[in-house]
């Protein structure tokens, strides 16, 4: 097979993994391309779901109960035994280090994903994590935590990041109508990962245990499989407009208040990260995440230790609870946090699509001034025993919490433009990972610190919420300062140029329009693709829904 050169001149034939392939013609279906990058998101969203393995490893040896390790065994002695088994603390490493990689590789790699173009993203993000489940599973069945730490942490957490942000640029080239819409599709995948892998990852379990195996290392090998046909289906699918492309009949909105804010011209990523609005934004994402964060890791806890008793029609503090009704309790709480993850999935498309009304300024206005009110008004809810209310108000934050990840990347291209919009939010995810330290670490060093001082459990909540509260307001004065970038930071005409050429941008040839609708014989195959990767959508979603029915029992 013959290649191309980036700058140097092209033969008859690009490479089969390089973006002049995926060029597409005249006719493509656009609706192609956000199941392509839902069947990515999808895998790699199970991410958020590694914590349905943590029990059962923390078992893998004793099988029935765990096999402690000795009371003198050092850290580094643990990391390397093979005779007794790892607690969840150890375990958890994986979990951080899934969101430290895919801050670091989405910053690191992102400009160079976008001259190498989505589909080669695609399958690298693809190996990165199928190849990491396959080493975790080696880890698993030679009992070497390192060997997982290192598989799923650090080189599947390279191919979240580089997973998580291949579609960004292509969609909101595509969708230049429809920009929030359009990556909160395939945003919403992230999030709805989990609600498919954790029920498939039980399922799997359930069906390898044996008297001597707990059946992880085989479910690793199992969903590796899976995710490797799905993602690499997913990367093979993408495809990206030429240049200047825009759907039949669509002009771009000439400039009014709420578009004030949308720039036809380009920002280099190398100059973005540089500017006040770069540094705004990172602000307005990292404290949006830390607060809901922080309030999704207490929300099952909070729900159960605040109204104890009275989500079982008692008036019994949560420390006079029985052994059955607090299992009681805890699967109400289970339900809670279910209904979370649809809220939060389900934000992710509605208020990024809502965005591309009102503008990614008042969206995120809506965000930090809606959120700081549910924050506040949340330890008066509880004081008042509505579970209705305090359920209602969880809901909208997680949803707005969801928005604000599918949002930021629409915000980015209406600030820098859509040449390097994919690399630029790769960078920003850094304040991604900034959150997941600062929300988390807020909300349990302040419980521990009010219940070593003897504050009641329901109400060691209330100063938290606060704080978080007060997060939002300063985020809110950072998305206020947020203005138009200044002239001086965009690219040049032969800037642009030079940097397409880089990127291996080509417009269409000279017979071809570049405005077009989809041929009416696309319509089954785009139908297609949507039932590939609706269909385990909604299979998690009704089992979500099944967990969530004992709420309003």
């Amino acid at each position: 097979m013959t290649t191309s050169t980036a700058l140097g001149g092209s033969f008859a034939q690009p490479a089969f993994l390089s973006k002049e392939r995926i060029i597409a013609k005249r006719g493509f279906n656009r609706w192609m391309v956000p199941p392509a990058a839902l069947a990515i998101h999808l895998c790699i969203g199970m991410a958020y779901g590694f914590s349905v393995f943590w029990l059962p490893l923390s078992k893998a040896i004793g099988i029935k109960t765990a096999v402690a390790c000795a009371p003198d065994m050092g850290f580094f002695e643990q990391v390397f035994s093979s005779s007794c088994d790892w607690p969840i603390s150890m375990l958890g490493w994986i979990y951080t280090l899934f969101f430290i990689f895919l801050g670091c590789s989405a910053a690191i790699w992102g400009g160079w994903l976008e001259h190498a173009g989505p589909r080669k993203a695609g399958v690298v993000s693809a190996l990165c994590w199928c190849g990491g489940l396959m080493l975790s599973a080696l880890g698993v069945y030679t009992h070497q935590i390192w060997l997982m730490w290192i598989g799923s942490g650090v080189i599947g957490g390279i191919g979240l990041g580089l997973g998580y942000i291949s579609p960004v640029s292509t969609l909101i080239k595509w969708f230049p109508d429809k920009r929030g819409m359009a990556t909160g599709m395939a945003i919403m995948g992230f999030g709805g990962g989990a609600m498919v892998g954790a029920p498939l990852a039980t399922a799997l379990m359930s069906h390898f245990a044996t008297p001597d195996s707990v059946g992880v290392w085989q479910s690793f090998v199992a969903m590796a499989a899976i995710y490797f046909v799905f993602m690499i289906g997913g990367a093979l699918a993408y495809r990206v407009p030429p240049t200047g492309w825009k759907p039949e009949g669509w002009t771009a909105p000439a400039k009014k208040t709420n578009s004030a804010m949308i720039t036809n011209r380009h920002v280099h990523v190398s100059v973005a990260w540089k500017t006040p609005q770069f540094r705004l934004v990172w602000l307005v994402l990292c404290l949006n995440v830390s607060a809901g964060i922080g309030i999704l890791g207490m929300a099952s806890p909070l729900l159960q230790e605040v109204f104890g008793g009275k989500l079982l029609g008692t008036d019994q503090a949560f420390g006079q609870l029985d052994a059955s009704q607090l299992a009681a309790i805890a699967a109400i709480a289970a339900g809670f946090t279910g209904l979370l993850s649809l809220f939060n999935i389900g934000g992710r498309f509605f208020w990024a699509s809502f965005s591309d009304y009102i503008g990614r300024k008042a969206t995120y206005f809506v965000f930090f001034a809606l959120g700081f009110l549910l924050y506040a008004s949340v330890p008066t809810l509880s004081h008042l025993g509505s579970v209705a209310l305090f359920v209602a108000a969880f809901c909208v934050v997680l949803s707005m919490y969801g928005g604000g990840f599918a949002t930021v990347p629409a915000y980015l291209a209406d600030l820098f433009g859509t040449q390097m919009v994919g690399a630029i939010h790769g960078r920003l995810l850094t304040a991604w990972a900034a959150a997941g330290v600062l929300g988390p670490v807020l909300v349990n060093y302040l419980r521990e610190y009010q219940l070593s001082h003897g504050v009641a459990r329901a109400d060691a909540y209330d100063i938290t919420l606060y704080i978080l509260a007060g997060l939002l307001v300063l985020g809110f004065i950072c998305n206020l300062l947020v203005r138009p970038v200044a002239d001086k930071y965009f690219m040049t005409d032969a800037e642009l140029k030079a940097e397409q050429a880089i990127g291996h941008d080509a417009g269409a040839d000279h017979t071809t329009s570049l405005e077009w609708k989809a041929d009416a014989g696309t319509k089954p195959l785009a139908i297609l693709a949507w039932l590939a990767v609706g269909i385990p959508l909604a299979w998690g979603v009704w089992i979500t829904l099944q967990k969530t029915a004992v709420l309003f029992h």
